[in-house]
């Protein structure tokens, strides 16, 4: 018998701007995305090959990745049997709270620590149950001990302002079939060439090049940004506001249990649609 993929997404019973993935990927891999959320999960079986931050790691069981928001990675098998995770997103505010800083950043990405890692599966397993009181709690003992031992304050890097590096990739839509030189493209938008280079690639993990390529063959729709609906406060008591669904990683075969309501947030020109 082939296996399958075996995907479940959800929102998060008890804490709203949190959604939660359990998964088991055999025949499926993400090419290069980010997220708009953090993410944070622990390996369980199998052996993940993750290229994240110029890194490849292959992520054996126990370990712990944790993907700060709009960093750019992928994610594939790296054994015939595939591999399964159980992982968080929570929003950007949702993280923050609990760090007590508007700029909350995690410094270590794949880590092997086997205390830390019982935490988050607890927590994720515990979103599975109707103990909204229990979810809640150790969703929020999860954070704070990820954010002790590998949080930080974000300190983003200096680089052409983020208006001249969309300015530029909207001209890059708008001309897909004669995109400009990237001395050109800098001209347009008023900056050096070789600095727009590098926050082009900070911003989006990519250069321009590839990236009008990729628009070019997938089509616009593909490389906008999925916008994520307002959710208000969220670490409130009470039910999660309503979530839309937004779509999921295509390419896998297999069942897709529970996704109403949660999505993948895979943001760039070669994310799966």
């Amino acid at each position: 018998m082939t296996a399958v993929d075996d995907v479940r997404y959800w929102r998060h019973p008890a804490v709203s701007g949190v959604d939660l993935i359990r998964a088991h990927y055999v025949n499926h891999g993400f090419g290069r995305h980010s997220h708009d959320t953090f993410a944070f999960g622990v390996a369980t079986t199998g052996v993940e090959e993750l290229w994240l931050d110029g890194e490849v790691h292959r992520v054996l069981p126990g370990g712990l990745v944790m993907i700060n928001p709009g960093v750019v990675h992928t994610g594939r098998p790296a054994v015939e049997a595939g591999w399964a995770y159980r992982a968080f997103y929570p929003d950007v505010e949702v993280v923050a709270e609990v760090a007590g800083t508007a700029s909350p950043w995690f410094t270590e990405q794949v880590v092997y620590d086997a205390d830390a890692a019982a935490v988050v599966v607890a927590a994720h397993r515990a979103a599975e149950s109707a103990d909204r009181l229990a979810a809640s709690s150790l969703l929020g003992q999860a954070l704070s001990r990820l954010l002790r031992t590998y949080g930080g304050t974000r300190v983003p890097p200096p680089s052409v302002g983020g208006r001249d590096v969309e300015a530029a990739r909207e001209i890059l839509h708008e001309r897909l079939a004669e995109p400009p030189s990237l001395a050109e493209l800098a001209a347009e938008v008023g900056t050096g060439q070789f600095a727009l280079l590098r926050a082009f690639r900070a911003r989006h993990g990519l250069p321009p090049h590839p990236t009008s390529t990729s628009c070019a063959s997938a089509g616009r729709a593909r490389c906008s940004t999925w916008a994520r609906p307002s959710r208000g406060r969220p670490w409130r008591s009470g039910s999660p506001t309503s979530l839309t669904w937004h779509g999921t990683s295509a390419g896998s075969s297999g069942s897709r249990r529970g996704t109403t309501g949660a999505k993948t947030y895979k943001i760039g020109p070669d994310a799966p649609t």
